[in-house]
């Protein structure tokens, strides 16, 4: 069993690397040479996001008592079409300090609603150790695979906000500043 967990921790993380590779390579091969750009290279056009979450709601409490609140903090990068890579620093809903590296999308103009926003993503989360290690699934030393879906609503260019669901866990609510 511990093999599989690795195993499935490795490939996560090796999965999650070849995406923006992949995707790079393919915008790189449809881009003239004289339009690239150092930072184009390394960051993909676009912006930077500054997210926090004031408030997690869990679905049930914790088997040993209530669960503890959650803080989130991040900072994402937003590319232009519409992936997001980027990373967030949260104290778990154990009290552990955690963080969560990730890529994924955003995905807009899907509905006659042009604010609303699906975005998803994954990719390794730490922080879980013992004697909470069993609460999120492959965990392997404090580190196992994660995944978050949200539904969002752009207010502004520059303010958004989002429901972000955790599994059978509960739904962290977050705000976000676009730094364009």
């Amino acid at each position: 069993m511990h093999n599989n967990k690795v195993l499935s921790l490795l490939l996560a993380a090796a999965l999650a690397g070849t995406v923006p590779v992949a995707r790079a390579q393919a915008d790189a091969a449809k881009k003239p040479a004289d339009e690239s750009s150092v930072s184009d290279e390394l960051l993909g056009p676009g912006f930077w996001r500054l997210m926090g979450s004031p408030y997690t709601l869990h679905y049930h409490s914790d088997d040993n008592g209530d669960h503890e609140p959650i803080y989130m903090i991040g900072l994402e990068r937003q590319r232009l079409d519409g992936w997001v890579w980027g990373g967030t620093y949260f104290s778990n809903s154990f009290g552990q300090p955690s963080g969560y590296v990730y890529l994924g999308e955003k995905i807009t103009h899907f509905s006659r609603w042009d604010p609303l926003f699906v975005q998803w993503t994954a990719g390794i989360l730490y922080g879980y150790k013992y004697p909470y290690e069993d609460k999120v699934p492959f965990n392997h030393n404090g580190f196992s695979p994660g995944a978050t879906l949200s539904l969002g609503w752009q207010f502004t260019r520059e303010f958004s906000a989002q429901a972000i669901f955790l599994g059978s866990a509960g739904i962290m609510f977050q705000v976000a500043i676009d730094l364009h």
